[in-house]
């Protein structure tokens, strides 16, 4: 385990035989590399900037801009940064066991400890996150926030997909203002039943399990899934070159996924038209991206849909799990991940089938010896 500066931010790096993690100090931004047998990927984003390249003033989520962190709360709040101070304060390393990166805050915003932890397993190309939270009190709204680079991939060339789901809209207001040199293609407030047909403001449909696309805009919607006692997690996937990258949750925790479809849309600072072919697949409990007080407001509940999570003060342990793995030529969009015993299977379009092994019961027990049974 060591401290290093990788994008011009002060990094703990965490190196196993398959998995190499980066966490940043300030803001527990999260990036990693994966070796599928001889060729490395790096999945996750970095903004195109460094943080000492723009302004100072803005949020550490701006500045430091990069793979996945953790939001609580999740969107502005009225006192305090943009997705709380997990996403912009300072973490402490604190002791952990072997394969394991466990950091911790003591947050000003929201009054309570979050111990973040990012187990890997040396025979699998899998990060295991549990995120506790202790001491917080009343609803509140969070979520996980990665981002995936599809800048190297041609036009349409990603596939993106991800597990059933009961309702779906496009952000209900204006997600990118033109009197803020911003730009959105997706109508506002349009409710869709599949991700491969999504009424545009033109009148026209979109695509989203084609990325990159629609260059010069930024949009964003919200999936809420289905819950079934035959499927312990709700998922996402996301095949990129050669590879493919995906995420498994409990839709109890997470019931919502938010695409924030990023490619060139902004152009204030520190965006400038630069922000290209990133995508947002962040895993939340929240009202879209919206306050922290408007998520109180229940605004779905007619939906059935919740928005936040009641805090009494104990320990709640919010896990998710994120792998890569290597898919043959021509692998297609992923239509199904079907849980088996210390693995997962990802089926494709064609019926092509990719074996992943990795413990999703991780999800319900968070025990740290199952990860080590099969070692």
């Amino acid at each position: 385990m060591t401290k290093e500066q990788i994008h011009g931010a002060q990094s703990f790096l965490m190196k196993g035989s398959l998995v190499s993690v980066a966490v940043t100090e300030i803001g527990g931004h999260m990036t990693a590399e994966f070796d599928l047998g001889g060729r490395k990927v790096s999945p996750y984003a970095f903004c195109p900037w460094l943080p000492s390249e723009v302004n100072a003033e803005l949020p550490v989520l701006l500045t430091h801009l990069r793979g996945d962190f953790f939001c609580l709360p999740f969107g502005p709040q009225d006192e305090g940064a943009p997705h709380g101070d997990p996403a912009n304060g300072i973490w402490l390393r604190e002791e952990s066991e072997e394969d394991e990166l466990r950091l911790s805050m003591q947050t000003s915003d929201t009054g309570c400890r979050v111990t973040k932890s990012v187990r890997i397993h040396p025979e699998q190309t899998v990060i295991y996150l549990t995120n506790s939270v202790e001491g917080l009190i009343g609803p509140w709204s969070y979520g996980s926030h990665p981002i995936l680079d599809f800048s190297k991939l041609a036009e349409d060339q990603g596939r993106v997909s991800c597990s059933a789901f009961r309702w779906a809209s496009v952000y209900h207001g204006v997600f990118a203002d033109p009197a803020g040199r911003e730009y959105q293609a997706l109508r506002p407030g349009a409710r869709f039943e599949a991700l491969d047909r999504v009424e545009m403001i033109d009148g026209g449909h979109a695509d989203l399990t084609c990325y990159p696309a629609r260059k010069g805009f930024e949009d964003l919607v919200m999936m809420v899934h289905e819950t079934s006692d035959d499927a312990p997690f709700a998922w996402t996937a996301c095949v990129l070159d050669g590879y493919v990258w995906f995420s498994l949750k409990r839709p109890q925790d997470f019931p919502a996924t938010l695409f924030w479809i990023s490619n060139g849309g902004r152009h204030s600072e520190p965006w400038d038209g630069r922000h290209l072919a990133r995508l947002g697949i962040e895993d939340v409990c929240s009202y879209f991206c919206d306050s922290v007080e408007q998520s109180r407001k229940d605004l779905l509940r007619d939906e059935g849909i919740q928005t936040t999570r009641e805090f009494d003060g104990s320990q709640v342990d919010l896990r998710l799990i994120q792998a890569v793995a290597a898919v043959p030529d021509g692998y297609g969009k992923v239509v199904s991940i079907i849980p088996l015993e210390g693995s997962v299977c990802l089926l494709d379009e064609s019926g092509e089938e990719v074996t992943v092994g990795l413990d999703w019961e991780f999800l319900v027990s968070g025990g740290v010896d199952s990860l080590r049974a099969n070692a």
